[in-house]
């Protein structure tokens, strides 16, 4: 009996090519990944407290802070593998696809509006003042989902309604975070 890799590579013209192995690839990666948790370990540090806490009691920075440091330990020592081990095998990972790239840069994009629509709070329209974030949301989830290939525009609805009231109702209602 064949597994459906197999299956896959006989199928496959000239057989199935993985990503070649990359170590500078890796150590980029690992170079990027330490300087992201150590720009957000300092920012952690500088997360303004109303009132210091008392000995043996936790604060605002806390968790930000194990965060931060656990995040940068693991860069290091993703680091010091990346450097002194060879490059591991990449050949169950896909090369890159034909519009791959484009798509992680519309990705970006989309993000980066749901951001700046998000900043905006709330807006008042017609006299009503209307929260932009589940808009937002809503937007972001169906534009995402038409991006990578959801085409059925009734489960597109329902879907990005289903999401944006979830996280509205937990973040917004339940945990009183403001959106």
């Amino acid at each position: 009996m064949t597994s459906p890799d197999t299956a896959a590579e006989a199928a496959a013209p000239g057989g199935y090519e993985g990503a070649t192995a990359s170590r500078p690839l890796e150590i980029a990666f690992a170079a990027v990944a330490l300087a992201i948790t150590a720009g957000y370990l300092f920012l952690a540090t500088q997360i303004p407290l109303r009132r210091e806490a008392a000995p043996g009691q936790i604060d605002a920075r806390f968790w930000p802070l194990v965060i931060g440091v656990t995040g940068v330990v693991i860069a290091i020592a993703l680091l010091a593998v990346a450097i002194t081990r060879p490059a591991p095998t990449r050949e169950d990972l896909e090369r890159i696809q034909p519009g791959g790239v484009l798509r992680v840069i519309a990705t970006i994009a989309i993000a980066g509006a749901f951001i700046a629509l998000w900043s905006l709070g709330s807006v008042i329209l017609f006299g009503y003042r209307i929260e932009v974030f589940p808009i937002a949301c809503a937007l972001l989830m169906a534009a995402l989902m038409l991006l990578y290939g959801h085409r059925r525009w009734l489960s597109l609805v329902i879907y990005s309604a289903a999401v944006t009231a979830f996280v509205y109702v937990v973040f917004g209602m339940l945990l009183r975070i403001p959106l």
